[in-house]
């Protein structure tokens, strides 16, 4: 199982929109402007360093972190959030499988922009 976004296959967004709404939108909203939820709105996303979303808590370990959210960073966080930053709050498990995970990104990349 690989954590290297570089090796993932090829995304399709219209398959994450699918994992998002039953995976994600429960806690998350991805469009730039909307509310946070359980979790912090994804807007604007690919870029930004965690912990950093205006008006939402996050967990002291989401905000030492401290790194930049890209599809590589990603890629790696959704496999196992909980071992990727020890301490978060978020509850999820992740995606094991590489093509969801590509799939979600993708969805994201164009959801967030």
């Amino acid at each position: 199982m690989s954590t290297n976004f570089a090796e993932a296959p090829a995304g399709n967004a219209a398959k994450g929109a699918k994992i998002f709404k039953t995976k994600c939108s429960q806690c998350h909203v991805a469009e730039k402007g909307g509310g946070h939820k359980q979790g912090p709105n994804l807007g604007g996303l690919f870029g930004r360093h965690t912990g950093s979303a205006d008006g939402y808590s996050y967990s002291k370990a989401n905000k030492d972190k401290n790194i930049v959210w890209s599809e590589e960073t990603l890629y790696e966080y959704l496999l196992n959030p909980k071992k990727y930053i020890p301490g978060t709050k978020m509850v999820f498990a992740g995606l094991k499988k590489e093509q969801d995970r590509a799939d979600i990104i993708a969805y994201l990349k164009e959801a967030t922009a």
